[in-house]
């Protein structure tokens, strides 16, 4: 339905002839972004209503009672419903670490939070199908779960900063709300989503658009292609130090991936960006020392880096 409206918009009714680069651009343009807008609002919808039955209070009591392993993998699938970002880094960290979390368990859901988080479901699912979609998750999970065994196992609680083991944030009682207030959240939580990243979505597939209708295969098969063994190093380390989001990433990825780039590589370079932002890394240097920081980035970037060249073997 969606592509024969985009077909009739840019074909029919503006009168561009089908196979020209203009025309590809632009029909490319159109519907992904229908399809993507549209999913952005059914999945996040959902999400969100998955996500009231697990605000962070909850997430952590629920943690409080398993160590690691188990401890560590119901990190990483908590991450994925309940809300993270940036600013909320660090009383997240206070709060698990004063429930008594091992460190491991916390970077868990510190890794998988941000990095598995809905819009990039709904891109991935958007525009290079359910497989990819639920590979990334798995994966990103995966990532989350061994990250946290690997900073469990090296025993750096000293690398915390002193401040954070005095602090004491009590107990609240959660009020468990009605079906008619998640729903509201919900529907305010979809729309606060929208407007923050549809600029992003916007100009992401447009700027994709550009790339699938005039880059040369050749251009992106030469530097970034199947041939080049370090392609997924070079990804990763482009894609730590970026800040940038998934909205605004994965269509510009799914054009490179359209002319040639790996598969494994394209998932590493996005992982890299959405799961070790520039912005939380500043952040939770207010809690934790520079050697655990450089640790929690490179144990992450390595764990993607291995992801990547997995993905590329198999795909």
């Amino acid at each position: 339905m969606l592509k024969y409206l985009a077909d009739s918009l840019v074909y029919t009714l503006i009168g561009i002839q089908p196979g020209t680069r203009l025309g590809d651009t632009l029909n490319f343009f159109f519907y992904d972004t229908a399809k993507v807008f549209l999913l952005l609002i059914t999945i996040i919808f959902v999400v969100a209503v998955i996500r009231s039955f697990f605000p962070p209070e909850r997430a952590r009591k629920l943690l409080g009672h398993h160590r690691e392993y188990v401890g560590n993998f119901l990190a990483a699938l908590l991450g994925i419903v309940t809300p993270f970002c940036s600013c909320s880094a660090v009383p997240m960290f206070i709060g698990f670490i004063e429930s008594g979390l091992p460190l491991g368990v916390t970077f868990s859901f510190l890794i998988s939070s941000p990095a598995v988080n809905e819009v990039a479901l709904v891109m991935l699912w958007g525009l290079f199908g359910w497989k990819i979609a639920l590979l990334y998750t798995a994966t990103g999970i995966a990532v989350a779960f061994f990250g946290g065994i690997v900073i469990g196992k090296l025993k750096l609680e000293h690398l915390v900063e002193e401040y954070v083991y005095q602090i004491k944030m009590g107990e609240c009682e959660m009020a468990v709300p009605t079906w008619k207030e998640r729903i509201e959240y919900a529907r305010g939580y979809t729309k606060d989503i929208l407007k923050k990243v549809w600029i992003f979505v916007v100009l992401g597939i447009g700027f994709g658009a550009l790339i699938h209708g005039y880059v040369p295969m050749d251009f992106v098969l030469k530097y970034a292609g199947p041939g080049n063994p370090f392609a997924v190093v070079v990804a990763v380390l482009l894609g730590v130090p970026l800040y940038s989001n998934a909205a605004g990433t994965i269509p510009i990825v799914q054009a490179l991936v359209g002319k040639g780039l790996p598969m494994g590589t394209a998932l590493a370079f996005m992982m890299s960006i959405v799961a070790i932002s520039a912005p939380e890394l500043i952040i939770l240097r207010n809690v934790i020392k520079p050697k655990l920081l450089a640790i929690f980035t490179g144990i992450v970037a390595v764990a993607i880096i291995i992801v990547g060249y997995l993905f590329n073997a198999i795909l």
